[in-house]
C-alpha cells in the first residue's frame, strides 16, 4: 500500500528528467499558493547549495521549510514546540508512544515495522529540552512518502487514546515479583517501563546530572528547569489523563514545524500528499481539544505550555550530591550567551570559548589544569535552546574546588580581556569550523541535521526559519573582527560582566545526600525502594492482584500478533523496488608513488584526505598499550619546530583535522590480525602543502620530555574511557566478550579496551616512578613505527591535488626500519565471564563470538537474519517486555556474531530471552511483505550513502582485511537471494551462538549481584 498520488504527480519519466531546483523555482514563486501552501519567503543558501522555500498552510496553520538541493538522500521531519512543565518526562514518553500504532496503521509498533521494511537512511525521533522532532530520510522517494504517511498519522492520530497499555509500556507501570510459593505480601513491588529504565541509565551519568542541575540553576523560572527526558523519581507521578491532555495540547498543527529536503523532481507530490491526507483533515488531538472546549475548558487550559524567557539571574553556588565514585566529582560553570535569534553572537561566542577552552593549550583550560583543580576540563555551547549558554565542566574535581574553579576562569578571562585573546587560536577555530561546514559530514542524513538545526531559531520566530543555516557572512564578519577588540569586548560581557550565570558542584557521596544538598537522580535507589514499600503496604490484596492481572494483560497485548489485515495497511517497499547496486568507487594501489598509495577518485567538494597506515606487526604484545599512549600524546606535545601551543594553533589553522589512532584488521585466517597505527588528515584543496608537511612534523619531531603535560593528557584519556563505560557500556561489553574468543579482539583490548584501561590506570597510579621509562619507550616506538617499512598511504582528492601532494610530501620523511622487529605474540583467548561494576542503575550485556570459532560459515543472509532477530524477536522480548532501552543481534559478515542489550534493568531475564532466539528463527513463519521487508531494510543498510572520508576508510578497510574484489556486491546479492527457508536453517546456528558465545556485562553492583549467571565480578573503576 502506498500514499495516494495523482498520475500527473507521480510520473516516473518526469522524475528522471526534471531538475529539482529548477522545478521548485518554477512552482514556488514568492506569494504563490500551491496545494494549500502559500510561499512566504524564498532565498538561495549558497553554503548548502540549496534553495530555501518557507511556506504556510492556511487551513491548518502548519509551517513548512523546503530545502531544494541535489542530494538524493531526501528527508522529511515534523517537529512540535514541547516545553515541559514538570520532570515527568511526558514529552519523552509521548515521543516513544505515538510510534506504537495509529488510527490508519493500527499495528503494535509501526516504527519497528518500518525499520524492518524500508530503505530508510534515518528513522527515529528526538526529545529536546523544548521541542520534539520526528525525522525520516531515504534515497527512494516513494519510500520517503511511505515514511511520511506513517509518521504523520502517528503524531496526529496515535493509538494512545484507545490503548492505555502503550502508556504503561513506554512510560511506567507497577510490577509485582512474587517468589514461587510466597504470598503476595512477600512480593517485591517495582516500576517498569522503557522510558523509566532509559532515564535511570541516562541519569546514572554524572555529566547528565550536572548538565540538568546547571540548566535548572540558569533557568529556574522556565521549562529548562525541568528534565525533559524524565526524572525516574517523577515519572511515576505522570497519569494517563495528563499524558493524553499533553498530547492534545501540543501535537496540533498550529504548533508544528515541517521540513522537506532533497532532490524531489516535483515537490507538488509531497505538498499535495501533506495537504490532502493530513493538514486539511481533522485529527485525534483536535477532536479531544474540541470535546474539552465543548465541555467548558478555558482557552488557557487548552493551550500549549508556555516557553518563557528567563530574566537574568545569578546562582553563586549550588551543590548536588550523587551516589557515584569519587572520580566522578564535577564542577560546572554556566554563562548565558544571549538569545537564540542572535545567531551571530551565538556563533561568535562558540568560536571564542573554543579558542580559550578547546584544547590543553587554550589559555583558560591550561590555567585550570595548571591550578591542579581536577583531571580534565570540557566545555560546549548549548545552542539548541531559547537562550544559548556555555557550560564549562571540571572533571575529576578536587574537593571544595568549585569557587577556585570559577576564580581561575574569571581571572584568566580578565587577563585575556586586558592583553588580548590570542589571534592565532581564534583564527585556528574559525578555519577549523569553516572546514567542517564545507565537509558537511554530520554522521547522518544532511536533511535530518538541517531540519533540527533550523529549529534552533525557527522555533522562536516564524520569520527565522533559515537563520541558523547560513554561516558565510557570519564567518566573514568574524574574520574581520580579528583586527579589532570585538572578541575581548564579547568575553568581558559574557564572563566578567555576566548577570546570568551559575556555579554548580556535583559531589559524590556514599549513602544519601547530606543536609542542605540537592540529591541527584542516581541517589534515588533507596528512596525508590522505600517509596514502593510504602505504596505496597497501603495496597489491599485485591489491588495487588490487580497489578498481576494488569501486567498479564499487558504481556498478552505485547505478545499478540498483529492482524494480517492491519499489517497489510502499512506501506512497504518490495524487493523489486530496490535499485541496482552501486559498487564502491575503484581504488588503485599506486606503487609508483614514493610510498605505495591507495588512490581514490571520489568527489570531495575541493577537500583532500591523506591517510598513512603504519604497520604494527613488529611491535610486541606488551608494547601495544604504549602505542595507544603514543597516539594520544601526538599533537599534545611540542615538536622540534613548534611549542605545544603553537602547534595546536598551527594545525587548526591549516588542517581540517589530524588524528592518530589504531585499527586492527582481521585476516581471512581468523586467528590472524593486522594492527596498524593510522594517521588521518584532511585539508582544503588550497592547503595541500600543509596536508603533506604537518602530519610528518608531528610523527617525526614530537618531543617526549614534558611529563607533567603527558600526565594531564593521559588523565583526560582515563576520564573519557570511564565516561564511555558508563554511557556506552554495551560497546565495551561486546569488545570484551569477543576478546574471550578472537585473537584480533585480544589485540583491540590492548589498544583501547578494558586491558588498556587497566594499563593506563596503573601507569597513572605510578606515574612519577615510571615517567622516565615512559619517555624512553615512546621515543623508541616513535623511531621504530614511523618508517617506510610496511607503510601504505591513501589519498582522496582531485588528480591535481594528488600530484601536488606528492610533490610536497616526497617520501614523507620515511626511511626503511633499521631497528629489530619484536614478535607480536598474542595470548590465547579465554572466556573470563566478567561482570564489570560501574556506577549505574542499569546494565549492558554483550555476548559475542567469531563465527568461525564455532564452525559457522556466514554469508549475506546473516544480515537479513540479524534484522529479523533484532526487530522481530529481541525488540519485543527484551525492550517491550523487559524494559531495556535497546537490544539487538549483530552479524558483521564473517567477523562477528553478537547479542547485546543497552540500559537493561536486569541481566538474567535478557539471557533467558536470548536463549530462545534460535528457536524463534528456526520456526520463522511470516507473510511475504514482512519477509521482503527484512531483505529491503538489510540491503538499505548496505547501500546507504556515506561521505567521502567514511567511504575512503571503508575501501581501505577492505584492502587491509584482504577482502576479495566485489565482496560487498556479493554480500548484497546474497541478501537479495535470502529465502524464509534459509533463515530457518540458520536457527540452529543462532541457538549455538546464544548457548556458546562468551558473555560480558557492565552494570551497577546491585544488578550484577542479583544475577545467577556466576560472573567473575570486577570493580572496574575502583
Amino acid at each position: 500500500m502506498e500514499p495516494e498520488t495523482t498520475p500527473s504527480e507521480n510520473n516516473p519519466q518526469a522524475a528522471e528528467t526534471a531538475n529539482p531546483r529548477a522545478s521548485a523555482a518554477a512552482l514556488l514563486a514568492p506569494g504563490t499558493t500551491t496545494c494549500g501552501f502559500t510561499v512566504t519567503h524564498v532565498e538561495t543558501i549558497e553554503e548548502l547549495d540549496a534553495d530555501a522555500y518557507v511556506l504556510f498552510h492556511h487551513a491548518s496553520g502548519a509551517r513548512l521549510l523546503y530545502l531544494a538541493c541535489d542530494d538524493e538522500n531526501k528527508a522529511f521531519s515534523i517537529g512540535f514546540k514541547t516545553p515541559p512543565a514538570n520532570s515527568t518526562g511526558v514529552f519523552h514518553i509521548l515521543e516513544h508512544s505515538v510510534l506504537d500504532g495509529s488510527e490508519k496503521f493500527p499495528l503494535k509498533e509501526p516504527f519497528v515495522e518500518l525499520i524492518k521494511g524500508s530503505m530508510q537512511t534515518f528513522l527515529n525521533a528526538m526529545t529536546y529540552p523544548d521541542k520534539t522532532v520526528y525525522p525520516v530520510a531515504s534515497t527512494n522517494e516513494q519510500d520517503l512518502l511511505n515514511l511520511m504517511d506513517v509518521y504523520m498519522d502517528a503524531v496526529l492520530n496515535p493509538a494512545i487514546y484507545t490503548k492505555p497499555s502503550i502508556f504503561q509500556q513506554e512510560g511506567w507501570h507497577y510490577e509485582l515479583d512474587v517468589p514461587e510459593g510466597a504470598s503476595l505480601r512477600d512480593g517485591e513491588l517495582r516500576y517498569n517501563g522503557v522510558v523509566f529504565n532509559e532515564m535511570k541509565g541516562a541519569l546514572s551519568d554524572p555529566m547528565s546530572v550536572l548538565d540538568d542541575a546547571v540548566g535548572a540553576a540558569l533557568f529556574p523560572d522556565t521549562a529548562y528547569a525541568f528534565e525533559s527526558g524524565g526524572d525516574p523519581r517523577a515519572i511515576p507521578e505522570l497519569t494517563y489523563e495528563e499524558f493524553l491532555d499533553t498530547h492534545a495540547r501540543h501535537y496540533n498543527l498550529t504548533n508544528s514545524y515541517l521540513t522537506l529536503y532533497g532532490d524531489f523532481a516535483d515537490v507538488r507530490r509531497e505538498l499535495a500528499f501533506l495537504d490532502e491526507r493530513y493538514l486539511s483533515q481533522e485529527n485525534a488531538a483536535g477532536r479531544r481539544i474540541a470535546a474539552e472546549r465543548a465541555a467548558g475548558a478555558s482557552p488557557a487550559a487548552l493551550a500549549p505550555n508556555p516557553l518563557a524567557m528567563q530574566e537574568p539571574t545569578v546562582c553563586d553556588y549550588k551543590r548536588v550530591e550523587m551516589q557515584t565514585t569519587p572520580e566522578n566529582a564535577l564542577v560546572g560553570m554556566g554563562y548565558v550567551i544571549g538569545q537564540a535569534l542572535d545567531t551571530f553572537r551565538t556563533v561568535a561566542a562558540d568560536v571564542l570559548f573554543d579558542a580559550i577552552l578547546g584544547s590543553n593549550e587554550a589559555p583558560v583550560k591550561k590555567a585550570i589544569i595548571a591550578a591542579g583543580l581536577g583531571g580534565n576540563v570540557t566545555s560546549y555551547t548549548s545552542s539548541a535552546c531559547q537562550q544559548p549558554y556555555e557550560l564549562i565542566i571540571l572533571q575529576n574535581a578536587r574537593p571544595q574546588a568549585a569557587q577556585e574553579f570559577r576564580n581561575v576562569i574569571e581571572d584568566t578571562c580578565r587577563d585575556l580581556v586586558e592583553h588580548g585573546v590570542p589571534r592565532d587560536r581564534l583564527e585556528a577555530v574559525i578555519s577549523s569550523n569553516e572546514y567542517a561546514l564545507r565537509q558537511r559530514d554530520y554522521g547522518m542524513s544532511d536533511g535530518v541535521v538541517l531540519a533540527c538545526e533550523a529549529l534552533s531559531t525557527w522555533l522562536y520566530d516564524d520569520d527565522a526559519a533559515t537563520d541558523a543555516l547560513k554561516y558565510a557572512d557570519t564567518y566573514a564578519a568574524l574574520r574581520e573582527a580579528l583586527d579589532g577588540p570585538f572578541f575581548e569586548d564579547l568575553l568581558r560581557e559574557l564572563v566578567l560582566e555576566s548577570n546570568h550565570c551559575a556555579l554548580v558542584e556535583l559531589v559524590p557521596v556514599g549513602a544519601g545526600a547530606g543536609e542542605g544538598a540537592e540529591a541527584g537522580p542516581a541517589d534515588a535507589a533507596d528512596t525508590e525502594a522505600a517509596k514502593l514499600a510504602k505504596i505496597k503496604a497501603s495496597m489491599s490484596t485485591a489491588e495487588l492482584h490487580a497489578i498481576l492481572d494488569d501486567v498479564a494483560e499487558l504481556r498478552r497485548q505485547q505478545e499478540a500478533e498483529d492482524a494480517p489485515e492491519d499489517r497489510a495497511k502499512l506501506p512497504r517497499l518490495h524487493v523489486e523496488d530496490i535499485g541496482d547496486a552501486r559498487p564502491d568507487p575503484a581504488c588503485t594501489l599506486d606503487n609508483a608513488a614514493p610510498i605505495p598509495c591507495l588512490r581514490h577518485s571520489i568527489p570531495t567538494r575541493r577537500l583532500a584526505y591523506a591517510l598513512t597506515y603504519f604497520d604494527l606487526t613488529h611491535v610486541s604484545y606488551a608494547e601495544l598499550p604504549y602505542v595507544k599512549v603514543l597516539c594520544r600524546l601526538m599533537q599534545q606535545l611540542p615538536t622540534a619546530q613548534h611549542t605545544a601551543a603553537e602547534l595546536d594553533s598551527f594545525i587548526g589553522s591549516n588542517l581540517g583535522f589530524l588524528t592518530f589512532t589504531t585499527e586492527v584488521f582481521q585476516q581471512p585466517n581468523w586467528k590472524l590480525a593486522r594492527p596498524v597505527l593510522l594517521v588521518s588528515a584532511g585539508a582544503l584543496s588550497e592547503k595541500i602543502d600543509a596536508l603533506a608537511s604537518i602530519p610528518r612534523e608531528v610523527w617525526a619531531e614530537t618531543i617526549f620530555e614534558d611529563t607533567d603535560r603527558m600526565r594531564d593528557v593521559l588523565t583526560q584519556l582515563k576520564i573519557g574511557m570511564e565516561q564511555t563505560f558508563i554511557t556506552a557500556g554495551h560497546q565495551a561489553a561486546l569488545g570484551r566478550a569477543l576478546s574471550y574468543v578472537s585473537p584480533a579482539a585480544v589485540i583491540s583490548e590492548q589498544l583501547g579496551g578494558v586491558d588498556f584501561y587497566r594499563f593506563l590506570r596503573d601507569l597513572l597510579d605510578h606515574f612519577d616512578e615510571r615517567a622516565g621509562e615512559l619517555c624512553d619507550k615512546l621515543r623508541e616506538l616513535q623511531q621504530r613505527i614511523f618508517t617506510s617499512t610496511g607503510t601504505v598511504a591513501s589519498f582522496t582528492g582531485s588528480d591535481e591535488d594528488y600530484a601536488r601532494y606528492w610533490a610536497a610530501a616526497g617520501t614523507l620523511g620515511l626511511a626503511p626500519r633499521t631497528a629489530p622487529a619484536k614478535e607480536l605474540y598474542v595470548p590465547m583467548p579465554e572466556d573470563k565471564h566478567e561482570a564489570f561494576v560501574i556506577p549505574s542503575d542499569v546494565c549492558y550485556l554483550g555476548q559475542s563470538t567469531d563465527p568461525r570459532a564455532l564452525g559457522i560459515a556466514t554469508d549475506g543472509s546473516w544480515g537479513v537474519a540479524a534484522n529479523a532477530l533484532s526487530y522481530g524477536y529481541l525488540w519485543n522480548e527484551i525492550r517491550v517486555k523487559g524494559g531495556a532501552y535497546g537490544c539487538g543481534f549483530r552479524a558483521a559478515a564473517d567477523r562477528q556474531l553478537a547479542f547485546y542489550t543497552y540500559r537493561d534493568p536486569a541481566i538474567d531475564p535478557s539471557i533467558d530471552r536470548i536463549a530462545g532466539a534460535g528457536a524463534w528463527l528456526g520456526e520463522l513463519d511470516t507473510d511475504r511483505d514482512t519477509f521482503e521487508g527484512y531483505i529491503v531494510s538489510t540491503v538499505s543498510s548496505n547501500d546507504a550513502p556515506v561521505k567521502p572520508y567514511a567511504l575512503t576508510k571503508r575501501i581501505n578497510g577492505a584492502y587491509f582485511s584482504k577482502r576479495t574484489p566485489g565482496y560487498r556486491e556479493r554480500l548484497r546479492s546474497e541478501m537479495l537471494a535470502t529465502t524464509p527457508k534459509r533463515l530457518r536453517e540458520l536457527g540452529s546456528d543462532v541457538a549455538q551462538v546464544a548457548e556458546k558465545a562468551p558473555r560480558c556485562v557492565f552494570g551497577g553492583r546491585e544488578i550484577i549481584e542479583a544475577s545467577n549467571a556466576g560472573w567473575n565480578v570486577v570493580d572496574l573503576l575502583g
